[in-house]
C-alpha cells in the first residue's frame, strides 16, 4: 500500500524514515507522527494483534441493523472500474475503493427448525440459537474472543454499543432477548450493551471518578448477592454463580482501565495522534432525536479507536424487530420491522428502501471519518476491519439463505477493496469463513470457529 503523504512531500522527505532521522539527529527521542517523515514505520502485527513497536495496531467492528434489507436492490457486481453498487449501496461510492460486498455468505444453523428473527441472531458465533425463554445460548462470538487476547493491550476489552435495550416477550419459544445483542462474552452470557452515550463516553474516556463510584456499587451489589447464597434453588445458584462471574469480568475491567491511567501508555511504543476526546460529553439520557443518538454512539466508536481505548466494538444500530421510526426522511409512516413486511407493497417498499439507504449513509459517513484519521503510513481505516451485518436477507420473508455482509477497511494492508466476492455457487459459503480470517489478521489464530474449520482466503 502506497504511504499516505501531503502534496508538499518532496521526494527528499519521503525517503526519510524513522530509523535514518534519529541517527542524523543523534538522539534517540521517540517522535510524534509527522506527514514528511515515515515515523512508525510499517504496520506489523505482533502476537494477539498487538502492534509492533512503531506499527498503529489493527482494530474491528461489527456494525448490526436489523430486519434485513429490500433485497431487490442491495449488493453489487464487478465492473471495468471496480465495484459497480447497486441503489441501496450507492451512499458508499465515496468509499468503495476499501469495501468488500459479499454475496451468498450464510448461517447454516438459522434454516433449521423454526423460523423467525430470534433464530437468526447467531451472526457473530454461528452456532444454533437456543429455543428458551429463560438459558439462553447462543455461543461467545468472535469479537469476544478477540476482545480476551487483544484486550490487554487497551484501557477497554471491547465496548459494545446499542440504540435500543431489550424487551421482553417470547416468539415460537424464543426469549426476545435474543434480539437485543449479538455479542456473547460467553456461550449463555451476552456482553452488556451500552445505549446510553453519555456512560459509553465515561466508560472510555473517564477521569477516574466514574470508576470509584462503580467500585462502590459493585461492593454493595456483591454483599447483596453473597447474602444469597444458601437461600436458593439449585437452578438460582447456578445464575448467581454466572452473575458473579460477569461482575469479576467488570471488576477487572475497572481494575485494568485504572492501570492503564496511571500508566498513561498503551505500552507498545506505538502512541494514538488523537490522545484527548474531540467533542464534549454528551448529554445525560437518551436523546430525543434518533439521528443524534445513533451519530453519537458512532462517534464515540471511532474516538474509541482513535485514542486506541479498544481495538474491539459492535454497534447495533437497533435491534432485530426494532420498532424505530424514521418519520425524520419524510412521509415515512411504522417503525422499521414494520416496514420490513412491506408485502411488496410500492409505498411500504420504497419507505423500506429509503431506511435501508439511511443506513448506509450513516456507515459511508463513519467510514470516511476513519479514512481522514491519519495514522502514518495509512489511515485508521486502512488499519481497520468494519463489518456490516443483519442478521436476514428478505426482511419480509424471514429468509437468510444467504446474508447482506460488508468488509470495509485495509486490514493493515491484508484486504484488497473494489470487489464484489460471489460465494452463491460454492458449497462451503459458511459466514464464520470470514470470521475466521478476520480473526487471523487480529492476530488471533483459531484452527476452528463456529461452524467453520477453514478461513476465506480471496480477501488480499
Amino acid at each position: 500500500m502506497t504511504p499516505r503523504q501531503s502534496s508538499s512531500s518532496s521526494s527528499s522527505s519521503r525517503s526519510l524514515s524513522r530509523r535514518h532521522f534519529l541517527r542524523g539527529a543523534g538522539v534517540a527521542l521517540g517522535l510524534p507522527w509527522l506527514e514528511s517523515v515515515n515515523a512508525w514505520g510499517s504496520t506489523v502485527q505482533g502476537k494477539a494483534g498487538a502492534a509492533a513497536a512503531t506499527g498503529a495496531p489493527r482494530r474491528f467492528a461489527a456494525m448490526f441493523m436489523g430486519n434485513g434489507v429490500n433485497p431487490h436492490h442491495w449488493g453489487a457486481t464487478n465492473g471495468a472500474n471496480g465495484l459497480d453498487l447497486m441503489k441501496t449501496l450507492s451512499p458508499l461510492e465515496p468509499i468503495k475503493d476499501k469495501l468488500l460486498v459479499f454475496k451468498g455468505l450464510w448461517n447454516p444453523t438459522t434454516v433449521m427448525g423454526p423460523g423467525g428473527h430470534y433464530p437468526k441472531m447467531n451472526l457473530l458465533s454461528g452456532l444454533t440459537v437456543k429455543q428458551t425463554t429463560t438459558d439462553v445460548q447462543v455461543g461467545t462470538t468472535m469479537d469476544q474472543l478477540m476482545a480476551q487476547q487483544i484486550g490487554k493491550h487497551t484501557p477497554a476489552s471491547s465496548i459494545v454499543l446499542g440504540t435500543e435495550g431489550p424487551r421482553y416477550s417470547t416468539d415460537s419459544g424464543f426469549t426476545s432477548i435474543y434480539s437485543a445483542y449479538i455479542s456473547w462474552s460467553s456461550p449463555t452470557t451476552p456482553a452488556p450493551k451500552e445505549i446510553y452515550p453519555q456512560q459509553a463516553f465515561d466508560q472510555l474516556f473517564d477521569d477516574g471518578s466514574k470508576r470509584r463510584r462503580d467500585k462502590s456499587v459493585l461492593d454493595t451489589v456483591l454483599s447483596d448477592a453473597n447474602s444469597l447464597r444458601g437461600k436458593v434453588s439449585g437452578r438460582d445458584a447456578h445464575k448467581l454463580d454466572e452473575y458473579f462471574t460477569s461482575v469479576r469480568e467488570l471488576e477487572q475491567r475497572i481494575e485494568k482501565a485504572d492501570q492503564f491511567s496511571k500508566a498513561n501508555t498503551n505500552g507498545h511504543g506505538w502512541q494514538p495522534t488523537v490522545t484527548a476526546p474531540t467533542f464534549a460529553r454528551p448529554e445525560a439520557g437518551i436523546p430525543a432525536d434518533v439521528r443524534d443518538h445513533l451519530k453519537l454512539q458512532l462517534d464515540i466508536m471511532v474516538l474509541a479507536f482513535q485514542m486506541d481505548r479498544t481495538r474491539i466494538a459492535t454497534m447495533m444500530l437497533n435491534n432485530d424487530l426494532s420498532g424505530m421510526n424514521f418519520g425524520f426522511l419524510g412521509n415515512i409512516k411504522g417503525g422499521q420491522h414494520e416496514l420490513s413486511h412491506h408485502a411488496n407493497d410500492p409505498e411500504r417498499l420504497d419507505m423500506y428502501q429509503r431506511v435501508n439507504q439511511y443506513h448506509m449513509q450513516l456507515l459511508s459517513e463513519t467510514l470516511q471519518k476513519m479514512d481522514g484519521t491519519n495514522e502514518g503510513e495509512r489511515s485508521l481505516l486502512d488499519n481497520s476491519m468494519i463489518m456490516f451485518c443483519s442478521s436476514l436477507w428478505d426482511g419480509n420473508a424471514h429468509d437468510s439463505k444467504q446474508l447482506p455482509i460488508l468488509l470495509a477497511g485495509g486490514g493493515g494492508g491484508t484486504i484488497k477493496g473494489n470487489r464484489m466476492l460471489d460465494y452463491s455457487k460454492n458449497e462451503n459459503r459458511k459466514l464464520c469463513r470470514l470470521h475466521l480470517a478476520v480473526m487471523d489478521r487480529m492476530g488471533v489464530k483459531m484452527n476452528q470457529f463456529g461452524d467453520a474449520d477453514t478461513a476465506l482466503t480471496d480477501l488480499a
